[in-house]
């Protein structure tokens, strides 16, 4: 698939970061788009910007809100694609949408622990399975996993523990390799590519934040604050010397760094794996940090979560890990 106009696109996560610039340049190239979020707003964002950059005659973008995590939302999702986009087919599905919580089975609590698997991973299968048909039908398609380094490698920094969403990216990353077996006995014309991007500066820090307390608002609710506070305790500090303030303060400082302090752009990373599925790569590495990292885990995998192993890399990268 080396030309996407006149295509149709299914993109999870399309209110902002990689999914928001995805769309934009799909759109660019005379795509067709089926947008999915959980925020209606952010969508609308997305929505507003595409048109900005300009739309081709006939060229359709749809916005739908669902929680890849539930299956109903996510089968309403798909109905809701063939009515609006008045077809029975698409080609590009994206399963893209994730957030972050749950970092330690210890500390944090069971349903944020879940909210992010049931997101991360089950989001990629619920779509996958919904979207199987629409992909049969069209004459040629691709299924797009975003995994994650931590689908690699189950860590962040030596001092933040990661186990929700390492588990579910690496529950990704196996699921992608298995389709491609898969798609070549019985659906041949389907491609897949697992995409595992390292720090990208989007606002998955903040939206993570809002979808695990329900909570849209800027303004941290009492269940967001300990929750954050949880998070700190993980990683080993002190949190009951903070104030609240403090623990607000620091949400907010770390989701502003991530988002600015990135090596990569999602703009870039958009760039990055729309060319891996043109050229039809099934792994595609998203950064210089992944690619870094993947070629460090592999030349050493038993001193991969060994301080040094972090040190190290931190050194050679330029910045620090965990910010």
């Amino acid at each position: 698939m080396k030309d996407f106009a006149g295509r149709i696109a299914v993109i999870t996560g399309g209110g902002t970061g990689m999914g928001r610039e995805l769309a934009r340049q799909l759109i660019a190239e005379g795509c067709n788009l089926a947008l999915c979020d959980v925020s209606a707003a952010a969508m609308e964002e997305t929505r507003r910007l595409c048109s900005v950059d300009g739309l081709r005659q006939g060229q359709r973008i749809t916005a739908h809100v669902a929680d890849v995590a539930d299956t109903v939302q996510v089968r309403g999702f798909r109905d809701a694609v063939a009515r609006d986009q008045d077809t029975d087919r698409i080609h590009l599905l994206f399963n893209n949408a994730g957030i972050g919580g749950g970092g330690s089975l210890i500390v944090n609590g069971q349903d944020e622990w879940e909210r992010t698997f049931n997101v991360c991973w089950g989001g990629v299968y619920n779509c996958t399975r919904a979207f199987m048909p629409l992909l049969q039908k069209a004459d040629a398609g691709h299924i797009v996993n975003t995994s994650s380094v931590n689908g690699f490698w189950a860590a962040i920094a030596p001092h933040i523990p990661q186990t929700a969403y390492a588990a579910a990216k690496f529950a990704v990353k196996g699921f992608t390799e298995a389709l491609i077996t898969d798609l070549r006995l019985n659906a041949p014309h389907i491609k897949c590519s697992v995409v595992m991007p390292g720090h990208i500066g989007t606002s998955i820090v903040a939206n993570s934040r809002k979808v695990q307390s329900g909570n849209d608002s800027d303004v941290m609710t009492p269940k967001e604050i300990a929750q954050a506070r949880a998070r700190i305790a993980s990683m080993g500090r002190d949190a009951t010397a903070l104030s609240d303030d403090d623990v607000r303060k620091i949400v907010a400082e770390r989701a502003k760094r991530f988002l600015e302090e990135a090596p990569t752009s999602a703009a870039e990373a958009a760039r990055i794996i729309l060319d891996g599925v043109r050229n039809e790569r099934w792994r595609i590495l998203v950064g210089r940090d992944a690619e870094q990292l993947d070629a460090r885990v592999r030349s050493a995998p038993e001193r991969a979560y060994e301080p040094d192993f972090f040190a190290s890399f931190e050194a050679e990268a330029g910045w620090r890990l965990g910010r």
